[in-house]
């Protein structure tokens, strides 16, 4: 049996990168990590075939290879994803949809003949079953919240890692919290299920033999959700790194409570975690209530972020306007925030509701839907009837872009983080470093408009904290992207 396992092509957004990536001359930020994972999941006689249209063309001959295509994708991923499914539908092939978009959006996609949805290690080997002795279904679905640590390691060897910025690894799945706009409880439930620090070591160390150096990327819902099981496997991973002379640096998304533990924070900087992502959302209490986001009204957020930057990590966040009890004043209160802790990584976005969340169960019981989500809350579109006025959230949430990603408020913001980093991490040079630091002094330096501010930033740095400089140059060149999808956003 011959399978082609698909990945779809992200649209050009703040998460894609796309812009900074030509600077490390990588195309694309991540690997497809479910589709590697299924494919080990397979069986192993099977031949198999990975193509990521982030990285390259699908191209007809390969749909033509193939008995089978399977395609996963997320909601953001979903025009491409039906373009794909069209296509191996005019080839008269096979087509087994997984994933998100498909788990709550099946309905929509009328061209695939199975959808194996859930999680996989519950739903695949029944549609393998099903598929192998011919009487295979059109749906496949299951409540059951598998044992990962059966998961079996992802197929590395079906792409090229070379393509790629960062690598990435699952430790666990599932977050204890609820917000309302989050679909994590819906895919993988409230209760965080790990893996053993054996099988994270053995990841790592399928990825170092592969030859992989460089960062990656623990994809986990909230990374910290088991705060005493991560603490086990973190012990692990710092032997493990120690060994191995610390060949790769780590990134995770957690939430803002990780400032309350002193002893995870140090374990996390020991093992070389140097960027941490947080979904803070607002400062607005009653907004955070609204959503159910309570582990964020119990703390100072502004000192959990600095604690955080302190301890040797880089806080990215996430925040949100266009919650019913957010006022007028909104705007200008995140931007004081994000400019103030210097959040430089901030992802800000429009509410959406997304499918069978609590927030578009209650938005639909309201009759205030309006069509779809493209799940991409940041480029400026709604899918419901908000309680302000909806042009001016909409000028509001462009007055937040247009200030934060201005060059001046981008610039001050990196010397607010470097004045409360403390760099921990062990950085290693490599040469696509060194090249994105050549093409940065020429792009940036000269070409840029942020040429005077990008010098001073450099010159700074090195003489006050030169730890921190790879990660000055690095957020100078995020800059550039964030600018260019700014722009794109403020046009539109």
């Amino acid at each position: 049996m011959k399978v082609l396992l698909v990945y779809p092509k992200y649209p050009n957004t703040f998460w894609s990168f796309d812009y900074a990536l030509k600077f490390v001359s990588k195309k694309a930020s991540m690997p497809p990590l479910g589709l590697l994972t299924v494919a080990s999941l397979l069986p192993h006689d099977w031949n198999k075939k990975l193509v990521d249209c982030n990285v390259r063309a699908l191209e007809d001959r390969e749909i033509l290879w193939a008995d089978l295509v399977f395609i996963s994708a997320m909601i953001v991923q979903k025009t491409h994803a039906q373009e794909i499914i069209k296509r191996c539908k005019y080839f008269n092939k096979t087509v087994v949809a997984g994933g998100p978009v498909f788990t709550t959006q099946s309905e929509n996609f009328s061209g695939a003949d199975h959808f194996v949805l859930n999680e996989a290690e519950a739903t695949l080997p029944k549609f393998l079953d099903d598929f192998i002795n011919g009487k295979a279904k059109r749906i496949y679905r299951s409540k059951q919240r598998p044992d990962i640590t059966k998961t079996p390691l992802p197929d590395w060897s079906l792409i090229n890692l070379k393509n790629y910025a960062t690598m990435a690894v699952q430790y666990s799945r599932g977050c204890p919290h609820n917000c309302e706009f989050c679909d994590i409880v819906i895919m993988n439930g409230r209760i965080p299920r790990i893996k053993t620090p054996g099988q994270i070591i053995k990841e790592l160390e399928a990825l170092y033999k592969a030859g992989w150096r460089e960062s990656i990327f623990f994809v986990d819902d909230n990374f910290i959700g088991n705060k005493l099981h991560v603490k086990k496997m973190l012990a692990h991973l710092i032997l493990w790194q120690k060994r191995h002379k610390f060949p790769f640096r780590f990134l995770t998304e957690a939430t803002a409570d990780l400032a309350k533990d002193e002893r995870l924070m140090r374990m996390m900087s020991a093992a070389n975690f140097c960027k941490v992502f947080l979904g803070i959302e607002t400062p607005d209490i009653d907004s955070l209530k609204e959503c159910g986001k309570y582990h964020n009204t119990n703390l100072n957020l502004a000192e959990a972020v600095k604690t955080i930057q302190a301890h040797g990590m880089q806080v990215m966040g996430g925040f949100i306007v266009g919650f019913d009890n957010d006022k007028t004043t909104i705007f200008d209160r995140q931007i004081r925030f994000i400019q103030q802790v210097g959040i430089v990584t901030a992802m800000v976005g429009l509410l959406n509701a997304t499918p069978q969340t609590r927030l578009w169960h209650r938005l639909k019981a309201e009759g205030r839907l309006l069509k779809e989500t493209t799940g991409e809350n940041t480029d400026g579109s709604l899918n419901f009837i908000p309680k302000m006025d909806t042009e001016k959230l909409i000028e509001g949430y462009k007055k937040i872009l247009r200030t934060i990603y201005s060059s001046t408020d981008y610039y001050k913001r990196i010397n607010i983080f470097i004045r409360n980093y403390k760099p921990t991490a062990i950085s290693k040079i490599n040469r696509a470093d060194f090249f994105a630091f050549i093409k940065s002094l020429w792009k940036i330096g000269v070409l840029s408009k942020s040429r005077f501010r990008y010098w001073w930033l450099l010159f700074k740095t090195a003489a006050t904290k030169a730890k921190a400089l790879p990660i000055a140059i690095e957020l100078a060149i995020y800059g550039q992207h964030f600018e260019k999808v700014t722009k794109r956003i403020l046009s539109v």
